[in-house]
């Protein structure tokens, strides 16, 4: 008989290109201190009883508060010069989700999504109607200069004025990562995932990748698992990835390591897609796979050590 873990969590920071001849000392320790203390807040809520999708959400809100990733405060610039962004996240209990996408001014979209759903009978809102949700719930903004870093805006010039995007995953111009998200289960033996990102540098037309997609970016089933997608999101979206992994395990009797292997660096390696993910399975398992240079990741259990990562 299969013994199930307490609680645990993890979360990813985005996966792709990570040179470590590029990444000084002192940026590592940053990279790692930040996914550090967002491991802290989630571990904290699950320790003390709390919610999967509470400790998902308020993980991915540290993240989302921090410059160095590509979501919320450090969010990519888009062809226009503002900031568009998405974000999803679903619990596996009932499988409510909810998600938002091309919203502007929103400092922690992961929490928007989550009102989504408690406060209406949508899964996902887009721009300006996405917008007049927030405003009508009071949900509080911010001008674009509480988004403005540096290092994002120099990636931007290096590409403004022309039809290239980049993705901060694997772009030679781009290599500060980005896409964060968070999966947890929880005492009561729920989980739930969520996902948060800024999308890709210099975007037009309203961009929108797997992020704030249901079943693409982000997933969340009680009979199986909870994942949530850092990459190339036009490949996540066409292979459908964090379902696919559910449905590998629910219908084809596999694993989560050997769903996860088969998706990840089997089906994505075939047509190009790059990138990786983060997920835990009903019995509190967690894979963190991905088939770029590395990933920003980290994960915590009931023994509260907390463990970061970026290459293997």
């Amino acid at each position: 008989m299969k013994t199930r873990n307490t609680f645990g969590i993890a979360i990813h920071g985005g996966a792709g290109t990570i040179s470590k001849s590029e990444l000084s000392a002192e940026k590592e320790q940053e990279y790692h201190a930040a996914l550090e203390e967002a491991l802290s807040i989630g571990h904290s809520i699950l320790a003390q009883g709390g919610t999967a999708i509470d400790a998902v959400e308020m993980a991915i809100n540290s993240l989302e508060n921090c410059p160095l990733f590509n979501a919320g405060k450090g969010a990519v610039f888009c062809a226009d010069g503002r900031f568009e962004l998405d974000a999803s996240i679903m619990n596996g209990k009932d499988l409510s989700a909810g998600a938002v996408a091309g919203v502007k001014g929103i400092a922690n979209p992961i929490s928007l999504a989550r009102k989504v759903f408690e406060k209406t009978q949508h899964v996902l809102l887009a721009g300006k109607g996405a917008m007049d949700f927030a405003k009508s719930i009071g949900v509080n903004m911010e001008e674009d200069a509480y988004f403005h870093t540096e290092h994002r805006y120099k990636q931007w010039q290096d590409l403004v004025g022309t039809d290239t995007v980049a993705l901060d995953h694997g772009s030679k111009k781009s290599k500060n990562l980005g896409t964060v998200g968070a999966v947890a289960y929880d005492k009561m033996g729920d989980i739930a995932a969520g996902t948060s990102t800024g999308g890709m540098t210099n975007k037009a037309f309203s961009r929108v990748g797997d992020t704030p997609i249901i079943g693409s970016g982000t997933y969340a089933n009680n009979k199986t698992c909870a994942i949530s997608c850092t990459g190339h999101g036009e490949f996540f979206l066409r292979a459908v990835v964090a379902y696919d992994i559910s449905c590998l395990m629910e219908y084809g009797g596999l694993s989560l390591e050997q769903a996860c292997e088969k998706v990840v660096n089997e089906k994505l390696v075939e047509f190009g897609g790059e990138g990786g993910l983060i997920a835990v399975d009903n019995l509190g398992n967690i894979c963190l796979p991905y088939n770029s240079d590395g990933m920003y990741r980290g994960w915590a259990k009931e023994d509260g050590v907390i463990y970061t990562k970026i290459h293997e």
